[in-house]
């Protein structure tokens, strides 16, 4: 199972990265069969002006899950920003950048 993870994965970034040059700006696609561990809890600091708070989640690095904190990022008016997170597909987990939506 992990050959076909690996193998899954290094299949992804390679397509990512043959499109990336076409594309300008393009995210590289991670689909794994390891869920995510449970999110740290974080406290926020208090607000900070123009910025806004991008929660911490778990990244896939080196084969594992690799913990990000929380960080600010610099507000965008009119959008509101949509966090990093992981999502379940049947026996795969696909993992979603953080984003901005208007």
């Amino acid at each position: 199972m992990a050959n076909g993870r690996t193998l899954r994965v290094a299949l992804l970034i390679c397509a990512g990265a043959i499109a990336a040059p076409s594309l300008g700006s393009a995210a590289v696609l991670v689909d794994i069969d390891i869920a995510p561990p449970a999110p740290r809890v974080e406290v926020m600091p208090g607000p900070r002006a123009g910025f806004v708070w991008a929660p911490g989640y778990w990244a896939w690095r080196g084969g594992a899950h690799a913990w990000v904190q929380g960080h600010w990022i610099r507000e965008r008016p009119g959008y509101h920003w949509v966090p990093d997170v992981w999502v379940q597909a049947g026996p795969h987990w696909h993992y979603a950048p953080g984003h901005w939506e208007r």
